[in-house]
């Protein structure tokens, strides 16, 4: 019988030659162990790490993870009943704990600079019947890419992400700390803040920032520029625009590259939205994005007008974001946490509009003619969102903007003040409006925003039941 992933057919001709490029790596003796990674549900990745003569078979069969993975929220615990009929999932070989397959995508292959001798490869998840895993958030994304690219054209997207790195003080390692989620680490500020952008304060951390250049550059990630953000302890990293799938699987690999190596050299990094430290500054994840014309790469949104923001294409799939802003939240914002950032006048957005280069508004158009960036910067997304269902959020909304030739309206000049649509102010509120936006349930599979919508409705139920810090200090003495 042939292996898993010759008998399904899984790699096209293309992958297949790559396979045998790095099958040819591995019998050189540069590797020493092969991590295979799979982006969850929340983007988190997982996987195993193979040892090289193991890890020439997982290049023909694959690595088998437990199902219960898929059941996960975000501090690990199993949502779903999986050892029910059914497993809590209603879909054949996800109860009871059983396999699924995860297939190395031979392009994403690449040595780990900070780790010898060590592969790593992304993959694909696929049933034990060699059908697409139904939960597989990459493969939300590729279908939502394909759809773009019958019409011709290809996605563009730019990414600048916001991140604070502190100096690891105590790792929180003790018995008593362990939990689920065990304590956090016990960390100190590398700067003051509030000096945004100052040379001298990236002077002073400019040993952390030529570590990560170095290292992300090794990885081949498109770095453009590092910045010291305005919050104490608070950095930014912008990367050049890439292609279709690239933006997303460059943002994955971008956390767990960060996190790692700033760990090894005594740092702790997240990309948590609003960390509670004094003095605190959100961290955003801006999306840059437009279409191009696979023809030629002609930026499809340059305006032809003077004095028009976009193309005709260009609005309409603006508009098509700014229609499906609030369906769209949970999935650029999915944590509780991300839901502070979002107040008036605080360079987050708070409402479904768009403007002509104002940091104000959610949507930021920067078009002109001849303007070969010309571009929508969507300003709602939080540091911690699944890359796959951010992008594919901004892809489904864009093309329904395309196919119905929606109108955006007209630049809201003032974002704080202008009556628009106002985004959800929690996560609860965002489930219910991706629940509620026919589209978006249509384009994800109404089986995966029920299957996402329950595992954050196990985090919020978690949420509820704990006792806050606030309501001790409000309460307890007062009554």
């Amino acid at each position: 019988m042939s292996d898993f992933i010759e008998r399904f057919g899984l790699w096209s001709a293309d992958q297949q030659v790559q396979a045998r490029e790095l099958l040819a790596r591995l019998d050189s003796g540069e590797v020493d162990v092969v991590r295979f990674a799979w982006a969850d549900q929340h983007g988190i990745l997982r996987g195993k790490t193979l040892v090289t003569e193991a890890a020439r078979g997982a290049f023909k069969r694959g690595v088998n993870l437990t199902t219960t993975l898929l059941a996960k929220d975000t501090s690990h615990r199993t949502v779903f009943p999986v050892f029910t009929s059914g497993g809590g999932f209603d879909l054949p070989g996800l109860q009871g704990g059983a396999d699924f397959v995860i297939v190395p995508d031979p392009g994403t292959f690449r040595m780990l600079p900070w780790a010898p001798r060590t592969a790593w490869v992304q993959c694909d998840a696929y049933m034990k019947d060699g059908q697409r895993c139904p939960f597989d958030t990459r493969r939300i994304l590729q279908r939502a890419v394909e759809q773009v690219h019958a019409q011709g054209l290809s996605f563009v997207a730019g990414l600048e992400v916001e991140f604070h790195v502190f100096k690891l003080d105590e790792p929180a390692m003790r018995l008593a700390d362990s939990g689920q989620p065990g304590e956090p680490p016990k960390v100190s500020l590398l700067t003051h803040g509030h000096q945004y952008l100052t040379e001298l304060r990236y002077d002073s951390v400019d040993p952390l920032m030529e570590l990560l250049r170095d290292q992300l550059m090794a990885l081949g990630l498109p770095l453009q520029s590092l910045e010291i953000e305005f919050g104490p302890s608070q950095f930014e990293l912008v990367f050049g625009p890439t292609r279709d799938m690239m933006p997303a699987d460059t943002m994955v690999l971008l956390r767990s590259a960060i996190k790692q190596i700033c760990r090894r050299h005594g740092y702790h990094a997240t990309f948590m939205c609003r960390p509670r430290i004094p003095n605190v500054m959100s961290s955003g994840w801006h999306l840059h994005q437009s279409l191009c014309h696979q023809a030629d790469g002609r930026n499809a949104f340059v305006p032809e007008q003077d004095g028009a923001s976009l193309s005709p294409l260009g609005l309409h799939y603006l508009a098509g974001l700014k229609v499906h802003a609030c369906g769209s939240a949970a999935l650029a914002s999915p944590t509780l946490n991300g839901y502070r950032r979002y107040r008036p006048f605080s360079l987050a957005p708070d409402r479904a509009i768009w403007a002509h280069d104002n940091r104000g508004a959610m949507l930021r158009v920067l078009g002109a003619v001849g303007d070969s960036a010309s571009r929508i910067e969507n300003r709602i997304g939080e540091p911690t969102a699944n890359p796959y269902l951010y992008l594919a959020s901004q892809l489904y909304s864009g093309l329904h903007g395309m196919a119905e030739r929606l109108d955006p309206g007209p630049s809201a000049d003032a974002p704080y003040e202008t009556p628009a649509e106002q985004l959800p102010r929690t996560l609860g509120d965002a489930l219910n409006a991706l629940k509620a936006d026919r589209w978006l349930c249509a384009q994800f599979g109404q089986g995966f925003v029920d299957y996402y919508c329950h595992i954050k409705q196990a985090e919020i139920a978690r949420f509820n039941l704990e006792v806050s810090e606030w309501e001790q200090r409000e309460y307890f003495d007062m009554f």
